[in-house]
């Protein structure tokens, strides 16, 4: 069996970055950048106060002091939006938070430190130059990268590109993702109950998570476990897909059928059962340009699986500069058994113990668990070993909404 980083290292390794586009700004909210964003004027774009007060000229002030006050007439305002004003000698501007800087102005003195007198405002004191100014460029030069490709475009650089004045952006086109389910067991939420069958719970979680990574995604109808129904359902799925996932029937029982009909159909198969708990029996293939995962049917052993094989491989597709989610480092309170062999990927809480944030995991670790699944923040990583774990040692933690 591979561990998970050579299992993700191979997936990763195949990932091609697909085809772009350019979209509004205003639907580019998840989108992977697929070209730089650079400055074509400096940001800000001219000096601009960053606070309510008044623009002066520091030499105006000579010495200004509590004993000695300096007290310069007051000529203009200078608001937001407005155009710069050329400023008197020995005078001072009423100016506020974002205006352009006067002409011959150097600093702006908060409106708290001075005191208007009639048509005269002084001052009890020489600022420092530049006080209170924003310079042209401070946040960013003219032609400064200011978001990278690889970028995703979080809200946070949205406001960027905005500000750099860029109704539209180039992005990787989003993957497209065919979620095929099997078994005799299943059924749709809410269809008409027969006995010994059970409501289908995986699709909806794995699109679920497939959208948080930037994928739009499709769910094929719920296949039966006949050989030829399953190969006929695949090849069907295949059709137009960036990412394959099959979920159930990967395993050696009677009624596994999944993974040789993938062959059938035509799909090349590069690993077969990685070394983690849940979700070992997983398979991982491609077809052409489309890539295949096969995941376990046990809904925490699908969903674990996907975030940590599949969510990588759709980020990586759209060329995001980090594929991978960056883990914390986190206590794990409580007893855990673990192997010698295989990696456990720990269903935990947040918690607030003793002024720090720790791990709880929850007790019932099954694969077929799903109350653990709605109850958890994330999966903690257990490595392998033949002593029982640390409860000192921190552990990887990887948040649901980090993957």
């Amino acid at each position: 069996m591979l561990s998970v980083d050579e299992a993700r290292a191979q997936l990763l390794a195949k990932a091609r970055r697909l085809a772009t586009e350019r979209i509004a700004l205003a639907e580019g909210a998840g989108r992977v950048l697929a070209a730089d964003l650079v400055a074509h004027e400096p940001l800000p774009p001219f000096d601009c106060s960053a606070m309510d007060g008044y623009a002066v000229a520091v030499e105006d002030l000579g010495a200004a002091s509590a004993a000695s006050a300096v007290v310069l007439p007051l000529r203009g305002e200078s608001s937001a939006g407005s155009v710069p004003l050329q400023m008197d000698p020995r005078a001072t501007c009423r100016i506020f938070t974002g205006a352009p800087l006067p002409v011959g102005a150097d600093t702006v003195v908060m409106q708290e430190h001075v005191t208007a007198t009639g048509d005269g405002v002084r001052f009890d004191a020489v600022p420092k130059r530049g006080q209170n100014v924003r310079r042209a460029g401070s946040d960013l030069a003219q032609g400064a990268v200011a978001l990278a490709a690889g970028s995703r475009l979080t809200p946070g650089a949205i406001a960027l590109a905005s500000m750099l004045d860029l109704p539209q952006v180039l992005v990787a086109r989003q993957p497209c993702v065919t979620i095929l389910c099997t078994g005799d067991e299943l059924r749709a939420p809410g269809d008409a109950r027969r006995a010994g069958s059970i409501a289908e719970s995986n699709s909806l979680a794995l699109a679920a998570l497939a959208a948080q990574a930037g994928a739009v995604t499709r769910v094929a109808p719920i296949v039966r476990d006949d050989a030829h129904a399953i190969e006929a359902a695949i090849e069907e799925a295949l059709e137009g897909t960036d990412v394959l996932v099959t979920v159930g029937g990967v395993s050696v029982g009677d009624h596994d059928l999944v993974r040789p009909a993938l062959a059938r159909a035509g799909v090349a198969l590069d690993f077969w059962r990685v070394a983690i708990r849940p979700g070992k029996p997983l398979a991982v293939g491609t077809r052409a340009a489309a890539h295949v995962l096969g995941l376990p049917g046990n809904p925490a052993s699908a969903l674990v699986t996907w975030a940590v094989f599949g969510m990588p491989l759709l980020r990586a597709l759209q060329g995001d500069a980090r594929p991978l989610p960056i883990p914390l480092r986190l206590r794990l309170l409580g007893s855990l058994k673990r192997g010698p062999d295989r990696t456990e990927l720990v269903r935990a809480r947040l918690e607030a113990h003793e002024g720090d944030v720790v791990l709880r995991a929850h007790d019932n670790q099954g694969s077929g668990a799903a109350t653990n699944l709605a109850a958890s923040d994330g999966l903690a990583v257990v490595p392998p070993g033949e002593s029982p774990r640390d409860a000192a040692v921190p552990v990887d933690f990887v948040a649901w909404t980090a993957f």
